[in-house]
Formats: C-alpha cells, sequence, structure tokens
C-alpha cells in the first residue's frame, strides 16, 4: 500500500521534474503574452514603464484605501484588456504579495492601539494599517505583472536605461533573469539524466544525498558558465548598454496613452492626499 501511495504522489526526482518544467513554462509563457494583440502590448515600451511605475508611485503616496483600491482595479481592467486571464494574475501576483505581506502585516491588527473591532481583539487602527500594506502589495504587484507580460524583456531594460537607470542595476537585471533561465535548463537536463538510469526507488537518504549533490555540481556549472558568458560577452564589445535591432519610435497612439497614463497619475495622486 505505501508503495502504491507513493508512485502515486511522485518522488523526489519527479517533483523536481515537475516543478523545473513548471518554471521554464511561466518564463515561456511571460515572453508569449508580450507578442499577443492587447491594448498594452501595442503600447510604445517607454510609455508603460513611465506610466506604470508613476501608478506605483500614487499607490506608495496614496493616504486612502479607496484610492489603492481604484488603482487596483484599473490594473484588472488593463489585464483584462491585454488579454491577461485573472487567474494567472491571481496565481503569479496576489496569492504571493497577500502571503508575503500579510505575514507582515498580521501582527498589526493585534498590537496597534486602538478601538476594538465588534468586541474581537483586532483594533480598527491595526486593521487600517494591515489594509494599507496588503492593497498596496497587492496593486504594485499587478501593475508590475502587467509591465511584465505585456512587454519583452529586452525592451524593459532598453527603457530602463532610456530613462538613465544606472547600467550596473540594468546589467544585474538581464544577466539575473538569463542565469535563472540557464540554471533551470541545466538543473532539469541533471535530473532528468539521473532518472534515466535509476531503476529501483530510491530511498529517503539516498534522495537528500542527490539533492546536496546535484546542487553542488549546478552550482558549479553556473560559475564556469558565468565566466565564460562573461568574456565572450566582453570579446564581442558588451560595456553594460542594451541594444536592439529595433528602435523605439512613438506613434499617436503612444502619445494618447502616455496622456492617460499621466492624468491618471496625478488624479489618483491628488485624490489619495
Amino acid at each position: 500500500m505505501s508503495d502504491i501511495h507513493a508512485r502515486r504522489r511522485g518522488g523526489f526526482l519527479e517533483n523536481t521534474l515537475e516543478g523545473l518544467r513548471l518554471a521554464m513554462e511561466r518564463a515561456l509563457y511571460a515572453e508569449t503574452s508580450a507578442s499577443r494583440s492587447g491594448l498594452l502590448q501595442g503600447v510604445d515600451p517607454r510609455v508603460k514603464t513611465a506610466g506604470l511605475l508613476a501608478l506605483v508611485i500614487s499607490v506608495a503616496l496614496a493616504a486612502r484605501l479607496w484610492t489603492i483600491a481604484a488603482v487596483l482595479l484599473l490594473a484588472v481592467a488593463l489585464a483584462l484588456l491585454s488579454a491577461i486571464p485573472l487567474r494567472l494574475v491571481a496565481s503569479r501576483a496576489w496569492m504571493g504579495a497577500l502571503f508575503f505581506s500579510g505575514m507582515i502585516a498580521a501582527p498589526a491588527l493585534f498590537l496597534t492601539p486602538g478601538t476594538s473591532l465588534y468586541g474581537l481583539p483586532i483594533t480598527l487602527q491595526g486593521a487600517r494599517t494591515a489594509g494599507f500594506l496588503v492593497l498596496r502589495a497587492e496593486a504594485a504587484a499587478t501593475l508590475m505583472l502587467l509591465l511584465v507580460y505585456t512587454t519583452p524583456w529586452a525592451h524593459v531594460l532598453k527603457a530602463l536605461r532610456i530613462f538613465r537607470v544606472p547600467v550596473v542595476f540594468v546589467v544585474i537585471l538581464g544577466m539575473t533573469c538569463r542565469y535563472i533561465l540557464v540554471m533551470l535548463e541545466t538543473a532539469h537536463e541533471m535530473f532528468e539524466s539521473r532518472k534515466s538510469r535509476t531503476v529501483n526507488a530510491m530511498t529517503a537518504a539516498e534522495q537528500r544525498r542527490l539533492a546536496v549533490s546535484g546542487s553542488g555540481v549546478l552550482l558549479g556549472k553556473t560559475m564556469q558558465l558565468s565566466g565564460e558568458v562573461y568574456l565572450a560577452m566582453q570579446a564581442r564589445g558588451f560595456r553594460g548598454e542594451v541594444f536592439l535591432l529595433e528602435d523605439f519610435r512613438m506613434k499617436r497612439t503612444d502619445w494618447f496613452a502616455l496622456a492617460g497614463f499621466a492624468v491618471a497619475a496625478s488624479l489618483f495622486i491628488w485624490a489619495g492626499r
């Protein structure tokens, strides 16, 4: 019975391979989503970057809960108009933001002095403080997801350089994304090759040893690969700047979008005071 249950649940290798496969699928889905025909996909990357960051700033400056909720509703509407399913937004932005911000905000419910809320050991002031933190995190995570899922990563990096973001910061972002994908692919190949050579089921101790040894080999491979890639990029003239084959050109619709972002951010900042 235990063997049947183990096979149904999946062993260490099966779970690891499935997790790596899902991680790579998420990365590929982001690039695919950026090439779809949607509202934000057709907007100039510079306009999207500046506009969505302006909305994030309006969320950070807002002193009213309804203002932050209005920005979140606007982000949801933009996601729907950009062919991004709400299920994806909920699983990749809302759940994570709720978990981490909720863990930080939970003590404020009980430790903030003030009026008791319906006789519970929770104060009204604490609930308001926690609500601000959670809503801000949800709105900011949704806006940043819109930027990533409607803009190719190389275009985001070039837009950041146009706004004079330091070269070091842009290079770190670009190389981190690429190395994560390389590490995922390398790890997937390692575990898949190990699974193809495994006949009998491994014990828990063998699975732990496999995880430790695989992590060490993966770290060694990535360190060696990072050095080789850096030297190859330097040999080809890379000095930190992001270059693309196509140049950004503002269209009439881009100017309208820029004006819309500016008006929306200004209204939210004014209303949230």
